[in-house]
């Protein structure tokens, strides 16, 4: 994750490719926490960095869905 936390300095364009990008890694760490669940033999302390890796990952789209979506006023 080589996304710098100062997001304001980034174009639309370039957020929406990060964004995507994000989300798909996000995929992949679920797909790969749910098969390590699944073995008996799975390690602990990777599931867990795993885990909060996914989590940071979820943060950080949040983040540039809050940027990309713009306020309206109801």
């Amino acid at each position: 994750m080589n996304a710098p936390s100062d997001l304001s300095m980034k174009n639309d364009d370039v957020l929406r490719v990060e964004l995507e990008v994000f989300r798909r890694e996000h995929r992949d760490l679920d797909e790969a926490i749910s098969a390590m669940t699944q073995r008996a033999t799975s390690d602990p302390l990777t599931l867990q960095r795993l885990k909060k890796r996914k989590l940071r990952l979820k943060d950080l789209i949040s983040t540039i869905e809050d940027r990309l979506t713009p306020d309206i006023i109801a």
